[in-house]
């Protein structure tokens, strides 16, 4: 296995996407959707760069790509169809040591960003090294019909279930039988099937009483 998977925290990091076309763009949408402080480098940008730019949603800098704009990057993308210059970035992010991904370069990357299926707080990550995007695109289509939004609910039943319990004091492991029993259980079929009594009777039998559905949710949006 030559890339080893990792899920980054970028939540106020500084992050630089190099390239203002409908690729770049997307990249910003994403980085943005993880709380990341992004700038975008580009003589030419798409109508909804400006309009992030307008609302300071994003910092942008309309001219070419020079070497200082990785000054302070924890992470940076290159999104440009100028070959020339996205070996440039790479070549300089990798003499300052910044994580580097070159869109459809993988031989220029440092890391390379999987196809990504959210539902939630379930984020489910599929790669094939680069070698296929086609089949990651087939794959990805399959598991999105696999997994539906009654995944998202479910892990926000089980958060607000962990946190009830750990408020006891006690540590997580004392917890992982419940917490196996729950995560095994037909709990995401009856979510899916909106089958409030049978959620709640299943969490009365596995973690005792004041275990309700909606109480666990409500309480912990």
């Amino acid at each position: 296995m030559r890339y080893y998977p990792v899920c980054l925290d970028i939540e106020n990091q500084k992050c630089l996407v190099v390239g203002g076309g409908s690729v770049g763009t997307r990249k910003v949408m994403t980085l943005l959707s993880c709380g990341a402080n992004v700038t975008v480098v580009s003589p030419k940008v798409t109508d909804e760069l400006l309009g992030l730019a307008r609302k300071k949603t994003i910092a942008l800098k309309r001219r070419f790509y020079q070497t200082p704009d990785l000054e302070g990057v924890f992470l940076v993308i290159g999104a440009t169809d100028d070959k020339q210059l996205n070996s440039l970035v790479s070549r300089d992010a990798r003499h300052l040591n910044k994580l580097c991904n070159i869109v459809d370069q993988p031989e220029a990357c440092s890391f390379i960003i999987p196809s990504v299926i959210n539902r939630g707080d379930l984020v489910v990550a599929i790669s094939t090294s680069g070698k296929s995007p086609a089949f990651t695109k087939k794959m990805r289509k399959e598991l999105e019909n696999q997994f539906g939004e009654e995944y998202a609910e479910f892990l926000r039943l089980m958060g607000a279930i962990r946190q009830n319990l750990l408020d006891n004091g006690k540590e997580p492991e004392y917890y992982k039988p419940l917490f196996g029993k729950l995560a095994n259980s037909e709990l995401v079929e009856m979510i899916k099937n909106k089958n409030r009594a049978g959620i709640d009777l299943l969490l009365k039998k596995t973690l005792g009483k004041g275990f309700e559905f909606d109480n666990l949710i409500s309480k912990n949006e």
